[in-house]
């Protein structure tokens, strides 16, 4: 009896499921939603009379009934690299013979994309079945959102053709929310007096954001699924091919992809799409373009920011004029003093703006911008509002030039321009805008990751005395916090983890975290694995810092000013005292690895470029982009790039696979 009671069970989830793949994925319905509910009524009915033979990836396992607490972090088998852009068609030739250069002699095709403007997530399933899907995060780390994803039905819980699949995969995609979809929300919030989502973007990432999977299920969230991240177990030779493999197995692709032999069929389909856009019913901000040949991506490789095979188109900035009513100054974690256009509300580019950069002095007298003009205005690669020009002809003569302050517009100290920079800076460390903005910095995801510790917290606390620095943080206590307006208990005593919680972070959040000037992300992981203390980092001159490769004497400079001023000395003590981790352990170094730099070119056999590059690092070793006599071996595979000959020139040792296995075993 039970057994047919399963069989009905498999035979209703498989009938939901290709009908869901009918309507959500092809858009070509085959039965009535009447008939839909029916199935899906039946399935639910056999479910609650036996409990027990409920499985994860049956369609009405969708929705969970329990909110979560929080969400974990996932680190992504392979990075999710963000892509560089280009505005023109100029620019897009650029990319096309950057690409001929590194692969001399061979075909390239292309395939384009649409670039839909929402949040990009990625999903792994294991035997056929989605076992976890996480957001991108900061490219290597993500949050887990599994429940919240699987209530959107374009996301398959088990794939068609099973028996097919590969047994693990990792599919990337674009959680987007159409025009319809948003208005409603707008519309439902507008009622209950909430605050108005800024755009369908916002709306997705915000949707994405909430604990209860139940909620997220209204909010009519949608996906188009655009690479395979990870693979074991299928071979596939060009993005074409892997869109449709994804397609076959009951994912959602864009209908608009288009296959090109040349780059003026690229420029031609994306010049297409630029006035095709509007007959959408979901936003997109340009388009994506791709080397088709999946081996071929692999030799092209990327830097430390975006794949070199990909780069997006973005259409030229929507524009809109308005009325300037006023210029005020905002300062930054480093003294600097920006001027901030004050705007008539106008909406462009999806959002409404009021307010909008004008960068410096020298670019506001440059465009001749005054207090009371009518002016243009664009979002500068559709995020953040500039003003472009005046409209000279709407003048009256009422308008006024601004003057940059002589005065710090938060702690009234004297401020002053330093030879060779543009800005204006406050010089004193305790003003209070400083402190903010440093103490935001500090608890961005990025750098210590003090989840609850946003910019209306920091204002907060400050604003309340409780805590001027960074170093305050780790004296807080339950009951100054408890006592601020709007602050419940749970949020109090799950920010006070968090702030402990940070004092284990890796160092290199630590080093970014303490903002010094011109050090990224990125040149806080080299000086760690160069010093692996802040002590170390501490002692060194600007001479030994500039010796650093990736380091240039500006960065060296800003270093040695940051460690060796008296106020930051005592910041420290005070960080260390606290229990801040201040040094980390240096990673195991084996055989010839230990402190070697690397070069890759050519495609390997036997890793992904990724997967050698790990190899390096755990062992100890560097890996750099750049072609020099600093680089103690090139790790050499098959169809080398460009600087194959630079290295060659340079008399650099070269390894093919073989010896780099026994460099890694050894």
């Amino acid at each position: 009896m039970k057994k047919d009671v399963k069989k009905q069970m498999e035979k209703l989830q498989e009938q939901i499921r290709y009908h869901d793949y009918k309507y959500y994925v092809e858009n070509k319905p085959e039965i009535s939603d009447q008939a839909y509910d029916k199935l899906m009524r039946q399935l639910i009915q056999l479910e609650k009379s036996h409990p027990e033979l409920i499985t994860q990836d049956s369609p009405t396992q969708r929705v969970s009934g329990q909110p979560v607490e929080g969400f974990p972090k996932v680190k992504h088998r392979v990075a999710m690299f963000s892509m560089d852009n280009t505005y023109s068609a100029d620019e897009i030739r650029e990319f096309d013979k950057r690409i001929k250069k590194n692969l001399p002699k061979e075909t390239i095709s292309y395939v384009v994309e649409l670039k839909i403007d929402g949040v990009s997530i990625s999903l792994t399933y294991k035997n056929g079945k989605l076992t976890k899907g996480a957001t991108r995060g900061d490219g290597v780390t993500g949050d887990d959102i599994t429940q919240n994803l699987r209530t959107i039905s374009a996301i398959p819980l088990c794939v068609h053709k099973q028996e097919e699949f590969p047994p693990l995969i990792e599919v990337r995609g674009e959680i987007y929310m159409n025009h319809k979809s948003f208005l409603k929300i707008n519309k439902e919030k507008q009622k209950n007096g909430e605050e108005l989502f800024a755009n369908p973007r916002n709306a997705s990432a915000g949707s994405l954001k909430l604990l209860d999977s139940t909620t997220v299920a209204k909010r009519g969230l949608n996906m188009f699924n655009y690479a395979i991240g990870y693979i074991e177990g299928a071979d596939l030779k060009t993005q074409w091919e892997a869109l449709e493999f994804l397609k076959k197995h009951g994912f959602r692709t864009n209908p608009h992809i288009k296959q090109c032999k040349n780059i003026d069929e690229v420029v031609a389909y994306c010049n297409e799409w630029e006035d095709e856009k509007e007959h959408l019913d979901y936003d997109i901000d340009g388009m994506v373009i791709k080397v088709n040949s999946l081996k071929q991506q692999e030799k092209l490789g990327a830097t430390t920011k975006a794949p070199r095979w990909m780069i997006a188109y973005k259409f030229p900035a929507e524009r809109a004029t308005t009325r300037l009513k006023n210029i005020i100054v905002q300062v930054g974690r480093t003294g600097a003093l920006t001027p901030v256009a004050v705007l008539e509300p106008v909406r462009l580019s999806g959002s409404v703006v009021s307010r909008a950069t004008l960068h410096n002095v020298e670019d506001i007298e440059r465009k001749d911008v005054r207090i009371g003009d009518t002016v243009t205005i664009e979002k500068a690669g559709e995020i953040i509002p500039q003003v472009v020009a005046p409209v000279l002809s709407k003048r009256t003569g009422k308008e006024r030039k601004f003057h940059m302050p002589d005065k710090c517009p938060v702690c009234g100290s004297k401020v002053r321009r330093y030879p060779g920079e543009v800005a204006v800076r406050c010089d004193n460390a305790s003003c209070g805008a400083q402190q903010k903005e440093r103490i935001k910095h500090f608890a961005k995801r990025a750098a210590m990751d003090i989840e609850g510790l946003g910019e209306s917290m920091v204002e907060l606390l400050v604003d309340n005395k409780l805590i001027s620095d960074i170093a305050d943080l780790y004296a807080l206590k339950y009951e100054q916090i408890i006592k601020l307006p709007r602050i419940a208990d749970k949020s109090t005593q799950n920010l006070l983890d968090a702030i402990e919680k940070s004092k284990q972070q890796n160092l290199s959040r630590l080093i970014f975290g303490l903002g010094i000037r011109h050090v990224g992300i990125h040149a806080a992981d080299i000086l760690v694995s160069e010093f692996n203390s802040i002590e170390k980092l501490s002692r060194q001159t600007v001479e030994s810092l500039s010796d650093i490769q990736e380091i240039g004497p500006v960065m060296a400079e800003s270093i040695y000013e940051f460690f060796h001023s008296p106020d930051n000395k005592k910041l420290i003590k005070r960080l260390k005292d606290t229990g801040v981790k201040m040094a980390q352990a240096k990673r195991e170094k084996r055989g010839k690895l230990a402190g070697k730099r690397f070069l890759l070119t050519g495609s390997l056999s036997s890793f992904s470029r990724n997967e050698a590059q790990q190899l390096i690092k755990d062992r100890g070793g560097r890996v750099t982009s750049s072609v020099s006599k600093a680089v103690d071996f090139v790790l050499i595979g098959e169809n080398p790039g460009s600087k194959y000959d630079k290295a060659k020139k340079l008399n650099l040792k070269f390894i093919d696979e073989k010896e780099f296995k026994k460099m890694i075993n050894k």
